[in-house]
């Protein structure tokens, strides 16, 4: 069939439907080997389901699933931090990936991706074409920037609530039409992308402004005009930032393709292929019903145990593991009068324990108000006690603040549960306890003990899957949590909990306690069993209240020392703008990949210029580097994108974060954000605050000592090279650590054959660049970028430091087999890093292994200051000190002038015996202090 008037197009969002599949079910692994495929059967079914209710007047005549191939895009040469906040893939989803294309193609449905494009410009080429071919397409896919494409015949499908998207969706998302989506989008930012937008300027803002004055060019032409100050300062000074943002939303709608729409017509699937791809799977009970649909005999299938049966712990459904047998029964009750409450009070009494859970109108724990309490003592039953539900909703015109009906006095409440919380011999039960117990500390009560089932998750299953209570519910219980996007809604008409209404609220809320006590039921033994559990008991569990404690004291943070740095900042930009002109020969804007890639290739004539599928020249960082070394023009557009990173990002964006109340930044830790143990800090992040460049090192003078006291900062002094001296037993590093060399001068006279005495500075910069290099598996190409020499001359050297520390290699060895035979790696004090793509093949191989090196190193390293921390708050109590932030291997406190020097010899002693008595090293852990009325004086 020839596309045309009277066909109908339904492009699938590929991806969305795999992570959509790989979220919503528990882990699924082939019985015959291990291959993770819960994604893959939860893929297939939904394709299954596709096929069968693709009929009637709104069937599709043609379809194709589209993926993204690979990570690197266009969009990554205009913008090297395009999505580079993105988390990793998880290691057990990353080898289903390939499968996925091959399921798709085993239902016959067309399977297209293409090198350096997104699949949103793939559906986005492929809509107009149909569009102007006189056919109709429905985008299948809940992805926000794809509304940019809805109207004139095309519309999308959200899979997830089954609704269709015209132009009154998008108008309704976001206040705007189709058209100018694009506009909202580059004024707003997307912080899931990593778009910087306007700072400050959110979606309704953005809609306001775009609807006023008709687009973004004639918005920026006159931004002059707007009569708020700061709102017309933004733009004025980010537009090349906005522009920028534009260019990455905006869609590629005229692809250069291999195939046609002809060539997506909806074919039947071979029987024979389909069947025998997911016989190959073991997907028994998927298999037999395709085989009765396609009235075929289904074909004989392995038997993987001695009845052969389904693989076990697969359901007849979605290959769900055992827990999902479970049965979910639950009595949930709205606590609503003070004898209620005494009832669950002596029910926790008696039991000793309960799961506690809150619920709150944020997720900033230092602003939140408390809604309400959940407990449960007993699966299957828990309370909700509401105590800040509004009877007014949100969108009442004639509602009130006033506290809504049926609930119990906050502070009666309070003070009754407050004895139980604070009992010592009553352990409370969280998910993310850290919150919780927050959230209690600013009402009044101190929880103690406590245990976490995110953090036992962590303990057991580092590296596997995440640890969040909705993974962890549909994983291990077989239960999807209720979820709390359709009670709150999104975008400008989402609301906070407190105008949830109660008897919805009840449900909701008491449902979290009652999955966190299940699962802590069914985490607590498996720590044992597992061995892992002196990591929970030693590590993380105790590490929560001093994370508290640390999260609530924040660091007091100069408002004007930043806003001076950012109007430096924006000065400097403008200077160096000035001499790019210079250079240049004529004015551009600095900010356009595009216009620089013209000026540095064809208009200058530099060599190495190479065009992406738009037609425009790579500008990423990788590039401008290697061109930095000829000319001095992309050497200062490197310095220009620095400062628009650090203004954006640090000196403009640290002021929203100031707290109101405090005057002092509240970051929050993560224990759970890394597999390897080390830390995350979100919210804002102060552990990635840039300190190579000088103005990197400048943003730390914003963080600042109140009158009459100093911050002290104490660093661990290269930790991660002595655990690899002591773990790979390399006798010349631990002697040149005993005895106080320069690691970096000693491993460049063993390398290169050069005494001590006649080091330089550039023989010393290469060892360095090497002994840290190799801790993170790096490569002669990598190596030959950071030293910018020829990469034969940087293979040349790794090969040398091998030759030398044949202990290294040896170890590496020895790591990736340990890996391979057991599925994970350990630190010295015995926390597991699973390992599960360490047997995977091609480019993914690479990476696990080099991964399971790292892994015992920096995860020991973690360990090690964690049992510092741990240690810090009874060694410093009674002192003038407290302590504010870790920055992996730093930790800055605040102390009263005169008590610096008791505050650093105790914390030092405490840090540098970390180990002890679980371990000694063999070599000694040296310790780094300093003072100052800033964090920059004192590092």
């Amino acid at each position: 069939m020839t596309f045309g008037k009277g066909c109908h197009l339904h492009l699938i969002d590929g991806s969305a439907f795999i992570f959509r599949a790989y979220h919503a079910l528990p882990p699924l692994t082939r019985k015959s080997d291990g291959l993770p495929i819960g994604a893959v059967s939860g893929f297939c079914n939904m394709l299954q389901r596709y096929v069968e209710n693709n009929s009637g007047p709104d069937a599709a005549t043609h379809v194709a699933v589209i993926f993204d191939k690979g990570s690197h895009t266009f969009r990554n040469d205009m913008y090297d931090l395009y999505k580079a906040n993105r988390e990793a893939m998880p290691e057990d989803l990353r080898p289903q990936i390939p499968l996925t294309r091959t399921a798709t193609e085993a239902f016959n449905i067309a399977c297209k991706e293409l090198e350096g494009f997104e699949a949103d410009d793939i559906i986005a080429t492929l809509a107009h074409q149909a569009r102007d071919a006189g056919g109709r397409v429905t985008i299948v896919s809940s992805d926000k920037d794809l509304m940019q494409l809805v109207g004139d015949g095309v519309e999308m499908l959200d899979p997830m609530k089954n609704r269709r998207i015209d132009r009154d969706g998008v108008i309704e998302k976001f206040g705007v039409g189709p058209e100018h989506v694009v506009d909202v989008q580059a004024l707003a930012g997307d912080s899931v992308d990593n778009v910087p937008g306007a700072p400050g300027i959110g979606i309704k803002t953005a809609a306001l402004l775009i609807n006023e004055f008709g687009s973004l060019e004639a918005l920026l032409d006159r931004a002059d005009e707007i009569k708020q100050p700061k709102r017309r300062e933004v733009l004025q000074q980010h537009r090349a930032q906005i522009e920028l943002s534009k260019r990455l939303v905006q869609l590629d709608c005229d692809m250069e393709l291999d195939f046609t729409l002809d060539d997506l017509e909806i074919r039947d699937p071979d029987p024979d292929k389909l069947l025998a791809f997911l016989a190959e799977m073991e997907f028994r009970t998927l298999t037999k019903r395709i085989s009765a649909a396609l009235g075929v005999e289904a074909p004989v299938m392995r038997d993987t145990d001695p009845a052969g049966a389904a693989p076990m712990g697969e359901t007849a459904e979605q290959g769900a593991p055992t827990p999902a047998a479970i049965p979910f029964p639950k009595t949930y009750e709205h606590v609503s009068d003070m004898a209620a409450l005494d009832r669950w009070i002596a029910l926790i009494r008696d039991r000793g324990l309960v799961a506690v859970d809150t619920e709150t109108t944020s997720l900033d724990e230092m602003r939140a108000d408390l809604v309400g309490i959940s407990l449960c003592v007993e699966a299957g039953s828990a309370c909700y006690i509401p105590l800040g539900h509004k009877a007014g909703a949100a969108d009442d015109l004639f509602g009130s603040d006033a506290l809504a009906e049926g609930q119990l006095p906050m502070a009666d409440v309070l003070a009754a549960l407050k004895p139980v919380l604070e009992d010592e011999s009553i352990l409370k039960i969280g998910q993310n306890m850290k919150y919780d117990a927050k959230i209690l500390a600013r009402n009044g009560i101190k929880v103690a003990p406590i245990d976490d089932t995110m953090l036992m998750s962590y303990a057991l299953n580092a590296g596997l899957h995440g640890h969040g209570m909705d993974t962890l519910s549909e994983r291990y219980l077989g239960h999807a949590p209720i979820p709390i996007k359709p009670l709150l809604g999104s975008g400008k008409a989402a609301i906070t909990f407190d105008r949830v209404p109660i008897d919805e609220a009840v449900t909701y809320a008491a449902e979290d306690a009652d999955i966190t006590l299940r699962l802590w039921q069914l985490f607590r033994p498996q720590l044992s069993t597992s061995r892992v559990t002196a990591v929970y008991e030693t590590l993380e569990r105790p590490l929560v209240p001093v994370l508290a404690q640390m999260e609530m004291a924040g660091v007091k943070v100069d408002r004007d020392t930043l806003s001076r740095m950012s109007n430096a900042f924006a000065q400097k930009m403008a200077g160096l703008e000035a001499e790019i002109h210079e250079l240049a020969g004529e004015t551009f804007n600095v900010g356009s990949p595009k216009q620089l890639g013209e000026i540095l290739f064809d208009k200058m004539g530099l060599e190495g210029g190479k065009k992406g599928k738009t037609g425009a020249y790579a500008t990423g960082a990788d590039v401008l580097e290697d061109l930095a070394t000829m000319h001095d023009l992309p050497a200062r557009v490197l310095d220009w994108r620095q400062l628009s990173k650090l203004k954006s990002t640090y000196t403009d964006a640290l002021q929203d974060h100031i707290n109101p109340e405090t005057g002092r930044v509240h970051t929050s830790y993560m224990q759970t954000g890394a597999n390897t143990g080390r830390l995350s800090s979100t919210d804002p992040n102060l552990q990635n605050i840039p300190v190579r460049s000088e103005e990197g090192r400048r943003i730390r003078e914003a963080f600042v000592a109140p009158q009459g006291r100093v911050l002290v900062s104490l660093d661990y002094s290269q930790i991660e090279l002595r655990i690899l001296a002591h773990i790979a037993g390399i006798d010349a590093l631990k002697q040149a650590f005993r005895e106080g060399q320069d690691i970096h001068a000693m491993t460049a006279s063993e390398m290169f054959d050069v005494p001590m005495d006649q080091m330089t500075p550039d023989i010393r910069r290469r060892a360095k660049a090497i002994n840290f290099g190799v801790i993170y598996g790096i490569s002669g190409f990598g190596l030959a970028r950071n030293l910018r020499i020829p990469r034969a001359e940087a293979q040349g050297f790794i090969d040398r430091y091998f030759e030398r520390f044949p202990g290294i290699r040896d170890y590496m060895d020895a790591t990736k087999t340990f890996a391979r035979e057991h599925g994970y790696v350990q630190t010295l004090f015995g926390r597991k890093i699973h390992t599960p793509d360490i047997n995977a093949k091609g480019p993914t191989a690479g990476f696990a292994q080099r991964a399971a090196i790292n892994a015992p190193i920096q995860g020991t390293a973690a360990d090690i200051i964690r049992r510092a921390m741990i240690r810090m708050p009874d060694a410093i109590k009674g002192q003038p000190a407290t302590m504010l932030l870790q920055v992996h291997d730093e930790l800055i406190f605040e102390v009263d002038e005169g008590a610096a020097d008791h505050l650093i010899e105790t914390a030092r002693d405490i840090m540098q015996g970390a180990c002890e008595p679980v371990l000694k090293l063999d070599v000694p852990l040296i310790v780094d202090a300093g003072r100052g009325a800033n964090w920059a004086e004192a590092h």
